[in-house]
């Protein structure tokens, strides 16, 4: 797929094509090619983040119009995750026109779910800069609209994370929850970290991910599936 194919996967066609230049160019490709840190496409991620955040929690204020902050607070949590904008991602086929390295993309960084969503919220940010609020509110809502719909349905996946701490707390007492990183293998650009969840000093479940958002979700997920065998949680 080619820059102008993937614009018509986006439904949007930049002013500025250097800006989609950024959104689609990864750290690893900077590296590579003894580019500036700058030039890759970490800064609009910061950016799209933040835009979609807002965007959804506008939505979701608009129509949750009944329930409290904290169910707002969670609902959001499930459309604007990891694993949404990954989704969302595959979808446009974003991983066909990323720039990265070499070394990146044999280990099969073009795929890789954390990749494949800073690059979407890469591209958010760059259709703020390149169009304003309403072409990115636009998108958002398109592209998004989907993932609110399920989640308010109650059938969007689950951030394990956020239900082993409703489980725990349903008990009265407000447990020390930790999430423990004890081990990181492999160079900078190709990490694996290994995360233990630890509960008021007891390592509950142990989880593996190539980012440490991911390894969490992982051992929340290992503890769930612990507890439920063991009937603990």
């Amino acid at each position: 797929m080619n820059r102008k194919e993937f614009e018509q996967e986006l439904q949007y066609a930049f002013r500025d094509s250097a800006l989609l230049t950024k959104a689609l160019t990864h750290s690893s490709y900077c590296r590579e090619k003894g580019l500036a840190p700058n030039q890759s496409n970490e800064r609009l991620e910061f950016l799209g983040d933040a835009f979609l955040d807002a965007i959804t929690g506008a939505e979701l204020y608009k129509r949750l119009y009944s329930v409290n902050e904290g169910k707002l607070t969670k609902t959001r949590a499930l459309v604007v995750c990891e694993k949404s904008l990954a989704k969302v991602g595959r979808r446009l086929r974003i991983g066909e026109v990323l720039r990265m390295g070499n070394g990146e993309e044999k280990t099969g960084g073009r795929d890789r779910e954390s990749i494949v969503a800073d690059a979407t919220e890469a591209v958010i940010g760059a259709i703020y800069l390149d169009g304003g609020y309403e072409e990115v509110s636009r998108f958002v809502l398109r592209e998004f609209g989907y993932l609110i719909d399920q989640a308010l349905n109650g059938r969007l996946f689950s951030d394990y994370k956020t239900e082993v701490q409703e489980i725990l707390q349903q008990g009265g007492a407000e447990p020390q929850i930790e999430y423990k990183v004890t081990k990181e293998s492999g160079p900078d650009h190709d990490k694996t970290f290994y995360v233990d969840l630890i509960v008021n000093g007891e390592c509950c479940g142990s989880g593996v991910g190539k980012t440490k958002k991911e390894a969490e979700q992982n051992a929340a997920r290992a503890s769930l599936e612990k507890g439920k065998r063991e009937h603990v949680l």
